[in-house]
């Protein structure tokens, strides 16, 4: 991975500006010895999971299950799993959501413990499953226009414990993931809800600390 440095990822990005999806992943994946992809199953997760898993079919997909997702994005996992072949593997919290309800409150913006919330949910099965598997390189289905943060970013960036992260769709649009997805007759599911998050607008906070 020492090819792309802090010094010369703004070039790299450049080169890349117009290149397809499949190229970015193609070329990310030359540089990569442990690849891995996350997702959170989100309306347009096929597009990720379908473009890394059909470059790299043993690719290792993580997902944190907070166990506040929505029926139908539990069952969008099983289809998408099904459907892709992925070699999935699933990170859960170590306590119960009954338990966090209890001790720490309702996921919402307003709980002063959401910040432990959070922590609990999300961001330590999240660095649980980076331990495990040590990445070097880590795709993303980060796109231009989410949140703040995520405006300041690009196709290749690096998080803060150093792993270059690669969004292959990070100029494309709503509507443009939608005719990818639409044109590999993947699934899309609206029916999602981030504990972590609360709106759409917010961070989900895994970005922020890594």
């Amino acid at each position: 991975m020492s090819k792309i440095t802090s010094d010369n990822i703004e070039l790299f990005n450049r080169n890349l500006r117009y290149e397809s999806p499949e190229e970015i992943v193609s070329f990310a994946l030359d540089i990569s010895e442990k690849p891995i992809v996350t997702t959170s199953f989100g309306a347009y997760s096929a597009a990720i999971l379908h473009l890394c898993s059909k470059i790299y079919p043993q690719i290792q997909v993580i997902w944190c299950d907070t166990g506040y997702n929505t029926e139908a994005t539990y069952k969008h996992v099983q289809n998408l799993s099904s459907i892709l072949n992925l070699n999935l593997e699933i990170f859960t919290p170590e306590f119960t959501t009954a338990f966090i309800n209890s001790t720490l409150g309702q996921p919402d913006l307003d709980n002063p413990n959401h910040a432990k919330f959070s922590e609990k949910v999300k961001l330590e099965p999240f660095q649980r499953a980076f331990e495990k598997h040590q990445p070097d390189l880590w795709f993303t289905n980060l796109r231009k226009g989410q949140t703040q943060h995520r405006e300041n970013l690009d196709i290749l960036s690096f998080g803060k414990t150093g792993i270059l992260k690669v969004s292959p769709f990070y100029h494309f649009t709503d509507e443009d993931v939608q005719k990818y997805i639409k044109k590999h007759k993947l699934p899309i599911e609206f029916d999602y809800y981030d504990p972590v998050k609360a709106n759409s607008h917010r961070e989900c906070g895994i970005h922020l600390k890594n």
